[in-house]
């Protein structure tokens, strides 16, 4: 049951222990400074005898006592500032010609740029760049459609130069944006299969680095995996880049390698791959706690959905995520493999 501070007495303890619950049941008011407090305010607590309580803003401000400028107890409660201060700086992200910057957005939210930079990463599970990036980039892939020429879409994607645009370009579409218009036909994709501990793996490399990382029994199967993954590619089986395999494979069998990976995906399926990459050999997390990670904990299905459409096997390490019951849950290279996997990065 929720305390209800019926008393003074209750009220005094949760101002001294500076309860969160008592905001919005209650404030309280100090004498000797002339100021009123939420129950939380983390200013030292005055005496108990020059303390007063009050059940509203109007009640203790007719007894003339003003708004603590530390807990601000005449603005809406800070979780509920929060919820409203990060959708806001999204729109306006979203509505400028070129992204603000964090100290434009932090202004406009009226709090620190660090606070600012803090809490918009909690909320929406991406850093402010990242997010204006990710924006800008679906304006870039939808101008790109839309317009009859690339310079159309730079400047509708609020890139004031060609210079900037075109050095942005390989981040935003994973190829120059005559071969994104094209559908990425004429984009080269070398690759190579080799044996390893899960069976055959098959590297993908483009001129960004390594694309994929598919894991099969059967070469043929890859090869037409591959081709499903990028159909517009020009797919060239080569074995000029027997380094880039041997690295590969080290990485699929457990020997950590340092690896150039060209990560491509939306901007949500890219947030769930940069919590992913995060999860230590040995251990795991939920469908959920990743939603929870990134900011939308409703998006568990989402996820599971991210995790599915990743090119990159063990290097993007999806079989770290399994059910919320421990369950292994699903695998795109099939769960004996993702049971191998986590068995053999088991302390």
């Amino acid at each position: 049951m929720a305390p209800t501070f019926a008393t003074d007495d209750a009220k005094w303890d949760a101002v001294r222990a500076r309860d969160s619950a008592a905001d919005g049941v209650f404030l309280y008011a100090v004498a000797t400074t002339g100021v009123y407090c939420r129950p939380s305010c983390a200013a030292r607590p005055a005496r108990r005898e020059n303390m007063a309580f009050y059940p509203t803003r109007p009640a203790a401000e007719r007894q003339g006592f003003r708004a603590c400028r530390r807990c601000r107890p005449d603005l809406p409660p800070r979780a509920e500032r929060d919820a409203v201060m990060v959708p806001a700086a999204c729109r306006k992200i979203e509505e400028a010609e070129e992204p603000p910057s964090l100290d434009q957005l932090a202004a406009a939210a009226g709090v620190s740029p660090y606070h600012f930079h803090r809490l918009f990463g909690r909320v929406a599970g991406v850093t402010p760049r990242a997010y204006a990036d990710a924006h800008r980039a679906a304006r870039v892939r939808d101008g790109l459609r839309a317009v009859a020429t690339v310079t159309s879409a730079y400047f509708d994607a609020g890139f004031n130069s060609s210079g900037r645009f075109y050095a942005a370009a390989g981040g935003v579409l994973g190829m120059t944006p005559s071969a994104y218009r094209a559908g990425g036909v004429g984009e080269r994709i070398c690759y190579a299969a080799a044996d390893c501990a899960l069976g055959t793996v098959l590297v993908g490399v483009s001129e960004r680095g390594v694309c994929a990382i598919l894991i099969d029994d059967d070469a043929a199967a890859l090869r037409a995996d591959l081709a499903h993954r990028f159909p517009r590619a020009n797919l060239v089986a080569d074995d000029g880049f027997s380094e880039t395999v041997a690295a590969t494979v080290a990485t699929v069998d457990g020997t950590a390698a340092d690896l150039p990976l060209d990560i491509r995906g939306t901007a949500f399926q890219r947030r769930v791959w940069e919590v992913l990459r995060t999860i230590p050999a040995g251990a795991t997390l939920s469908y959920a706690a990743v939603a929870e990670r990134i900011g939308s904990p409703n998006a568990v299905r989402a996820v599971a959905g991210a995790c599915g459409a990743n090119k990159l096997a063990v290097a993007v390490p999806c079989h770290r995520v399994v059910g919320s019951d421990g369950g292994l849950g699903g695998y795109r290279w099939g769960v004996e493999r993702k049971r191998a996997l986590l068995a053999r990065e088991r302390p």
